[in-house]
């Protein structure tokens, strides 16, 4: 009676084990990923015996992956021995271990290790081995829905690629027949004459709208439209440079009030604009279109001539050197025209002069880099080691002297600041350039000269220089040089000294020993002896006020009539 009562318990236990394994495979299979599968296994395995799940190990290729459960321990050798079959396996802390494979569609998808006390029960065995099963079965369909899933979503993805195809094909069809007609319109602009004219009638016809086109300073070069009269806008160089920067950087049209703007810009330099007038902002993507294709054939048109221009110029003396020589007016403002500058605006000469060691080539190349980094020009020649610019005053600059970031622009592109800049006075017409151009030579002269030559001079700073330097006055300076100075000079001469130098630099430096004799590099000892001996020599007493002012600006007078040293 009472065996019959135990094995009735046993059979209960083993039902409801099975009922148990039965609800989990269901589990298992309701559609959950790897992860709630796994999680599944491993904490149903202390309901079908009394053991523990040690570690899950997956299959990554032909290696096992760290356990996936716990610590993620390496799998343990004697895994890879059972080459897919169940088999004992060492679990730390446990008597009794075992390996069961996760089997699913025919190959194992890794192992389940399972640790006991004690070796559990065949049934116990039975019932982990089922559970192994499911959990394989299980991960096995969970890949299968899962690459189901992806193979649907590349399908769905193709559809709506091939949508897209399909609808950008019907767009392009459409953008085709319209560029057609934009083409066959400007295609029958004249190939002689003026073509200018001709495109921005050419876009007129297309979009309806009134077309200007305009060089890159604002100057209209061609008109069409409704109105009798030509839609001139005056708008500041700085308002239209940022409009120009704007569509650059855009590399479309932009909108400028009431204006779309195109660039003609054939390569990196713009060389004028296209604008429709669209001040109701009608304008749609086939005025656009028209507009952008004009521009193209305008920048063509532009660039040739520029191309002409550029033939002539090589055929005659270079621009700068005629400007600063003096030229024809209405040629220099045509010719410079072609060369993308505008004459109208102020001006000034700059002559940049690189120390000893540094080539001409190098300091033209650094002096161009530094005017269009500064919006100040670009048009530049070398002469007699020097280099020549005329620069325009840059955007936003206002009445203050900023020259001085031309040459820390300059000094940066030598990685050098051993670069003396004189800059000559303002030319507000052609014929200013040649007196500029000498202001600026006087000004690099005196700034070689000084102290500090390395930095930038402009005519206006030169103060009493400006006298000392006028050519009309040179007999003059020359003649007070030498009733100041002469006995100094033809003791220099007789003896190979520097008194006179000696001197330039005590009254520079305002009697100071100190300064003086660091700029001289002698002891202070040799200072005292050499002051003493100009005194002897001179005549002339140091202390008296008269006499110190005069011989002040002998030297500075010397100093400018001397060779650069």
């Amino acid at each position: 009676m009472v065996a019959g009562i135990v094995g009735t318990s046993q059979t209960r236990e083993q039902l409801s084990s099975l009922r148990a394994l039965v609800v989990v495979g269901m589990m298992m299979f309701r559609g959950g990923g790897a992860e709630e599968i796994l999680r599944l296994a491993m904490t149903s395995v202390p309901s079908l015996c009394r053991g523990w799940t040690h570690a899950i190990h997956l299959v990554d290729g032909d290696d096992l992956q760290p356990s996936v459960v716990g610590s993620p321990r390496p799998p343990d050798p004697a895994l890879f021995d059972l080459a897919g079959a169940e088999g004992p396996v060492p679990v730390e802390g446990a008597a009794w271990g075992r390996a069961l494979p996760l089997s699913g569609l025919g190959r194992s998808r890794g192992y389940l290790v399972v640790g006991a006390d004690g070796e559990p029960s065949e049934e116990e065995r039975f019932l982990l081995r089922v559970l192994a099963e499911e959990a394989g079965a299980a991960l096995a369909t969970a890949a299968l829905v899962a690459e189901q899933q992806l193979q649907a979503d590349e399908l769905r993805r193709l559809s709506d690629r091939l949508a897209g195809a399909n609808a950008q094909l019907t767009k392009s069809v459409s953008d085709l027949e319209r560029r057609s007609a934009v083409h066959e319109t400007l295609n029958r602009v004249p190939a002689t004459g003026d073509r200018a004219a001709g495109i921005v009638a050419a876009v007129h016809e297309l979009t309806g709208l009134p077309v200007v086109a305009e060089d890159r300073f604002g100057n209209v070069l061609a008109w069409s439209g409704p109105s009798r009269t030509k839609p001139v806008r005056k708008v500041s160089a700085r308002q239209r440079a940022d409009v120009l920067g704007r569509a650059q950087r855009d590399g479309r049209p932009v909108r400028d009030r009431d204006r779309l703007v195109a660039l003609a810009q054939p390569r990196d330099a713009v060389l004028g604009v296209l604008s429709l007038i669209d001040a109701e902002r009608t304008a749609g993507p086939h005025e656009v279109l028209a507009l952008e294709l004009g521009a193209t054939m305008l920048a063509m048109e532009l660039a040739h001539r520029q191309g002409v221009a550029e033939v002539e110029l090589r055929l005659r003396r270079d621009l700068v050197e005629d400007l600063i020589s003096g030229t024809d007016e209405d040629g220099a403002v045509t010719r410079a025209r072609a060369l993308g500058v505008d004459l109208h605006r102020s001006h000034r000469v700059v002559v940049v002069r690189g120390r000893p060691g540094i080539g001409d080539e190098a300091v033209a190349n650094a002096v161009l880099h530094a005017a269009r980094g500064l919006d100040a020009g670009s048009l530049i020649a070398r002469r007699s080691g020097s280099v020549i610019l005329l620069a325009n005053r840059p955007a936003g600059w206002g009445d203050e002297h900023r020259w001085h970031e031309i040459h820390a622009a300059v000094s940066r592109h030598l990685r050098s600041s051993a670069v003396s800049i004189g800059v000559g006075g303002h030319c507000e017409r052609p014929a200013d350039f040649p007196r500029s151009w000498q202001q600026a030579e006087r000004a690099l002269a005196i700034r070689q000269r000084s102290r500090n030559p390395e930095g930038i001079t402009a005519y206006e700073d030169l103060g009493l220089y400006r006298v000392l330097s006028d050519s009309d006055g040179d007999a003059e300076v020359d003649r007070f040089v030498r009733e100041w100075l002469g006995a100094l000079l033809d003791y220099d001469t007789q003896h190979h000294s520097e008194m006179v130098r000696t001197l330039s630099t005590y009254l520079d430096c305002g009697g100071n020993y100190d300064e003086t004799a660091a700029g001289m590099s002698i002891h202070r000892s040799t200072l005292r002896y050499r002051l003493q001996r100009i005194r002897e020599v001179s005549g002339f007493d140091l202390g008296d006020v008269d006499h110190r002012l005069n011989l002040h600006v002998a030297t500075r007078a010397w100093n400018l009539m001397a060779e650069p040293g």
